[in-house]
């Protein structure tokens, strides 16, 4: 899209480049940024951020092209183009609007409460011998996601596959018309993303309106209010219903038989009924299945009935990061290869690596059926590798290594996986994207790279760590700023990764324990202010050589700062004064403020960076009256303190549940802790769980009623009963209160309670009433469906003692992006 069409769609630019610019990419994410003078920068606004903060910068990086709803007048001095418009969202869905009228090719549109990108990928696995195919990446299926997903249409495409999700009323009459299917499917109906709506019926009504235009739609019967709405609102579509065995449904599915692994059903459509289909699916719940059928039937009624359902795959929607070998990064991306998704794994990686690696090596397979020429896709590869620095790339397959000449960087190429594998590559001390189509096998390199797996491990999710950062920060204004509390090596959840992550979405400051643990991540290249909460004197010296700052709490240790200070010199550094307020356990009282007051206006050598306090019970609605009267004593403490220095400082005082139910009070600043991690105040939190605990089943036996479990035989069977021994205890933070039954594990997503005593490194779970289960099956000791909130609830112990407990001691931590 040119400047000019640009122009007709959002009126003529506030600021006018010099010369017209061609549109290639739409930027919503600064740190995104990859070609600046094609790139369309739109400063969103939302709850947790401002892209306007960024364009000056943009500006100066050689972006052309911004979209603003505010403008600054410093920004006349680029010669760029600059639209000013009411709401720069609604100017990115106008731009993608006017980019998909262009195209008149078929497009599927997925929507429902679950399943949407499996569906879509698993469509896409089937379809893709047969067309030129673009899809959404990822779950870009957001207010914004759709229209940078629909932004990618170009003319060599067959098929167009697209999601779309909302969170609440008036949300898809915006992005229906973007994606305009001419074949839905409606995948199910749950209550993901119900709080948005009045009623289930409220939520199905909006979604269906994606549909509004579409020739046919596939759905499943099964949710039995979807066929009614459906018809009252979609009366120019033709509607195709399935369900198992039931001959009102369009199309019929009987399951003829499952093993462990497998499922063999038959689909027979009754608008032809002689037309009978046998498909064999790899996997067995009932979720998949679902899933799976609506994918076969999409495909069976635009065409294509020979379809390989045997090369389905559980669809890895998260990037996985992993420890390898020798000191390496890996970031594991090996399922699909296209543009778009190189693109989002090159900006984790460049994220990840930053100050941490300087060599970058990127493991990539052909790109198969894009629709672009060899030459221009590799030139496209290449551009993006080296805008995002990496220094070696190493490709895999016939085709990309006759376009070597293309890459400056160093290079190697091998016809296979198991070429590259045989020259048995050592890698140290970098970060390794490995990035490529199923069928080159590439999971083989990361099995080949990656530090050897426990059998116990733990999954820390930082998309979801994100999502509650993000969550937290829609209850401030966005001028606050925020802390993130990353003591205790972040909860146990890897200080360092938690870092990276947090500093790479603009979290003001974090807070530790100890100096040691801040020069540990300074070590590492982390920029971020770092406040110290317990500092000792014996650390002064770390203090200062890592530019970290302390909590003052006490006279002995504001002299004892001050004097190491002067010492060496410095002026004006920067301190953290703590009041008490009622926590009683470190901190200046309010009788202390005139001794204080006198102290820190006759010294240059500190200077108060913030003053903070301590709730004790912000998460007690029956604390309510005593967290208020904190409140007020620290706002008094900190008005007398703020009259009488020279120079303005930060205000800090609410904590996680404290920004949740006091948000008015949210000051300057905020500190995020526990929230941070995956404990909400309450069951109904949108707060995301961020760790899963696994391991494995290592022997089951059959035991008769009367035997006991365990050391000192607490565990007496009461039953004939299946016993599974597996291989965690208290060496790995395993609280000991989970035994004798007041705990309990999932295995295949039933519970299994452990019996006797916890054990050192190998406990017993109750494993009897679990159908088909065996050797080897995993076990989630706390996930998302066993939340830690609830197990602590259970073993009246605490979600800390839990999560903190088992992160610093369990073998291994492996991360997901």
């Amino acid at each position: 899209m040119t400047t000019t069409e640009l122009s007709n769609i959002l009126g003529n630019p506030r600021n006018k480049a010099c010369e017209e610019c061609a549109i290639d990419y739409l930027l919503t994410d600064s740190r995104s940024l990859t070609y600046p003078a094609s790139s369309l920068f739109f400063a969103l606004v939302s709850q947790t951020g401002d892209g306007h903060k960024y364009v000056s910068e943009l500006l100066q990086q050689g972006v052309k092209n911004v979209v603003v709803s505010s403008y600054n007048p410093d920004w006349q001095q680029f010669d760029a183009n600059i639209w000013v418009v009411e709401n720069p969202l609604s100017a990115l869905q106008q731009v993608a609007k006017a980019h998909r009228v262009q195209f008149t090719l078929p497009v599927i549109g997925i929507t429902g409460s679950n399943g949407k990108t499996i569906v879509k990928e698993w469509l896409y696995t089937l379809l893709q011998p047969f067309y030129q195919i673009v899809r959404s990446p990822k779950s870009y299926n957001s207010q914004i996601g759709v229209p940078l997903s629909v932004w990618q249409i170009r003319k060599e495409h067959q098929l167009g596959i697209f999601e779309a999700g909302i969170s609440t009323t008036g949300e898809m009459q915006h992005i229906a018309p973007l994606i305009s299917p001419t074949i839905g499917i409606f995948t199910n109906l749950g209550s993901a993303h119900q709080e948005g709506f009045a009623s289930a019926q409220e939520k199905l009504q909006e979604k269906l309106q994606l549909f509004t235009n579409a020739q046919l739609l596939i759905y499943s019967k099964q949710y039995a209010e979807v066929e009614p709405m459906a018809k009252q609102l979609l009366p120019h579509t033709t509607l195709v219903s399935w369900d198992y065995d039931d001959p009102s449904a369009c199309i019929n599915v009987h399951i003829e038989a499952q093993t462990t692994t497998h499922t063999k059903l038959w689909i027979q459509h009754r608008i032809a009924a002689s037309d009978t289909l046998c498909y064999t699916l790899p996997f067995t719940d009932a979720a998949s299945i679902e899933n799976a059928i609506h994918a076969i039937i999409c495909c069976n009624i635009i065409g294509h009935k020979d379809i390989d359902t045997g090369a389905l795959e559980p669809v890895n929607m998260r990037l996985s990061l992993k420890q390898g070998l020798n000191n390496c990064l890996l970031i594991d991306d090996a399922y699909t290869a296209d543009l778009s998704g190189l693109q989002v794994a090159l900006h984790v990686m460049g994220a990840q690596a930053e100050h941490k690696f300087t060599q970058r090596t990127v493991i990539l397979s052909d790109m198969l059926q894009t629709g672009m020429s060899h030459q221009d896709l590799y030139c496209a590869v290449s551009s993006l590798l080296q805008a995002k620095n990496v220094t070696q790339l190493i490709g895999i397959g016939k085709t990309i290594g006759s376009y070597g000449h293309l890459f400056p960087m160093q290079t190697q190429f091998y016809a296979s996986t198991q070429a590259f594998l045989a020259t048995h590559p050592v890698f140290q001390n970098q970060a390794i994207l490995i990035k490529g189509a199923r069928c080159y096998q590439l999971e083989q390199i990361t099995d080949y790279l990656e530090q050897k797996r426990h059998e116990t491990v733990m999954e820390i999710n930082l998309n979801a760590l994100v999502h509650n950062y993000k969550h937290l920060r829609s209850f401030l204004q966005p001028a606050t700023k925020t802390v993130a509390m990353i003591k205790a090596n972040a909860y146990g959840c890897g200080a360092l990764a938690i870092a990276q992550t947090l500093q790479h979405y603009h979290c003001d400051y974090f807070g530790v324990a100890v100096a040691d643990e801040g020069a540990e991540l300074r070590k590492a290249g982390i920029k971020t202010p770092i406040m110290v909460m317990n500092p000792e004197p014996s650390s002064f010296n770390l203090l200062l050589q890592y530019h970290l700052e302390p909590e003052i709490y006490s006279f002995a240790v504001l002299h004892r700062f001050i004097e190491y200070v002067d010492k060496e010199g410095l002026t004006h550094y920067p301190i953290h004064i703590k009041f008490d307020t009622g926590m009683h356990r470190l901190g200046f009282e309010q009788s202390d403020l005139p001794q204080l007051i006198q102290l820190l206006q006759t010294t240059n050598v500190v200077q108060v960076a913030s003053a903070f306090s301590h709730l004790a019970a912000s998460e007690d609605p029956a604390m309510d009256a005593f967290t208020l009267q904190q409140i007020e004593l620290f706002k008094a403490c900190t008005d007398a303190l703020g009259a009488a220095l020279p120079y303005s400082f930060l205000r800090h005082i609410l904590n996680t549940s404290g920004i949740q139910r006091f948000a008015q009070y949210q000051f300057e600043m905020v500190r995020m802790g526990i929230g941070l991690y995956g404990v909400g105040i309450d069951t109904l939190s949108p707060i995301e769980n961020i760790a899963t605990l696994k391991t494995v089943i290592l022997q089951i036996k059959e035991l008769k009623k009367g035997e006991t479990i365990g050391y000192n035989r607490k565990g007496i069977l009461t039953r004939d009963s299946k016993v599974a021994a597996i291989p965690i205890g208290y060496a790995d933070g395993l609280d000991r209160a989970f035994g004798r039954g007041n705990g309990y594990a999932l295995v295949r997503g039933q519970r299994a309670p452990f019996l006797g005593n916890i054990c050192m490194d190998v406990c017993m779970i109750d494993v009897t009433d679990i159908p088909d289960v065996s050797e080897n099956d995993p076990v989630v000791i706390f996930g998302n469906d066993l939340t830690i909130s609830e197990l602590a609830q259970k073993t009246n112990t605490i979600p800390y003692e839990i999560l903190t407990g088992v992160s610093l001691r369990v073998k291994r931590i492996y991360y997901q992006e």
